[in-house]
């Protein structure tokens, strides 16, 4: 029972983002990944309807199967996300020293 109430405790919790790292360049490829071949099943759902249907919606889907491989290159090649910019951090002003406070009654006469 202690565990459980532990696990309900953490999963209710708010995660803090503290870096400003991007993501693992393996999760940024599989990302990618995923976007393309979703991209190439519409394309193919395209060319499936295409020939199932006919008239004026015949050529919307062959000109969806057309286009979309470039539009699916574009977007996986796109690149990697930009990253949240991290917050700058100022360092804490700095005092300076002023002028003295003129000729010393102490300083040798010239």
């Amino acid at each position: 029972m202690r565990g459980r109430r532990r696990n309900e405790a953490t999963s209710n919790a708010a995660v803090h983002k503290i870096t400003g790292a991007r993501t693992s360049l393996t999760e940024d490829i599989r990302s990618r990944q995923v976007r393309y071949l979703i991209s190439m099943g519409v394309r193919t759902l395209c060319f499936v309807l295409a020939i199932v249907t006919t008239g004026w919606l015949r050529w919307i889907f062959f000109t969806g199967a057309i286009f979309l491989p470039y539009v699916a290159v574009v977007i996986a090649n796109a690149g990697r996300e930009t990253a949240e910019p991290v917050p700058a951090v100022r360092p804490p002003a700095q005092r300076e020293i002023g002028p003295g406070p003129g000729p010393s009654s102490n300083a040798p006469a010239a």
